[in-house]
Order: C-alpha cells, then sequence, then structure tokens
C-alpha cells in the first residue's frame, strides 16, 4: 500500500519546517513553468538510471508530479525495491503555494 498526502497536507508540513525530501518527476518542461522550491528533479524519463539520487537528501521521502499519476507509478516502483515512500495524490494541478520558474 502506497501512503498519499494531498498538495495542501504537503504544504502545510513545509509550513511548518517538516523535515521532506521532495521529489518532482515532471519533465523537464513542466518544472520549469512551476515548481515546489523545495523539491528537486528527476524526471520520470530518468528515474531508473537516477534512482539513487533519491536518497541523497534527509527526510521522508515525497514524490510529486502533475496530477498523482506518475508520481504513484514511482512510488509503486520504490516500494517494490523496499523504500518508504510517499505519492502527492493530487499533485501540482492542486499545490495551493508558491512556484518558482525556470531551472
Amino acid at each position: 500500500m502506497i501512503r498519499e498526502i494531498t498538495a495542501a497536507e504537503l504544504h502545510s508540513k513545509l509550513e511548518q519546517g517538516a523535515g521532506i525530501n521532495l521529489i518532482d518527476v515532471r519533465e523537464p518542461d513542466e518544472w520549469e513553468e512551476g515548481h515546489i522550491s523545495q523539491a528537486r528533479s528527476i524526471p520520470l524519463s530518468e528515474f531508473q538510471a537516477r534512482e539513487g539520487e533519491v536518497h541523497l537528501e534527509e527526510g521522508d521521502v515525497v514524490i510529486i508530479c502533475r496530477s498523482g499519476g506518475r508520481s504513484g507509478k514511482v512510488c509503486e516502483y520504490m516500494r517494490l525495491k523496499g523504500f518508504d515512500v510517499v505519492n502527492v495524490c493530487d499533485g501540482m494541478l492542486a499545490w495551493p503555494g508558491t512556484v518558482v520558474t525556470g531551472q
């Protein structure tokens, strides 16, 4: 079973200073259009090759994409490898906070 949170819950946790290792799996063009400042980009198309980067940061691993579908697939993949990860089930479409544009 994959653990899930909403974008609003993620926003609240980040505002409270929770230790979140946030990974955005959208593609570079989507990332540049707007992303959460605390996130790191590991696009789904590169994820298997770069999965070793997931745990380079401390904190609970939380995966986000546009609407929760791609991040859910990444979470399932990581869960099968024995990692505890959390999916943002409604993704960036529901993000209530500000975003950073560009790289």
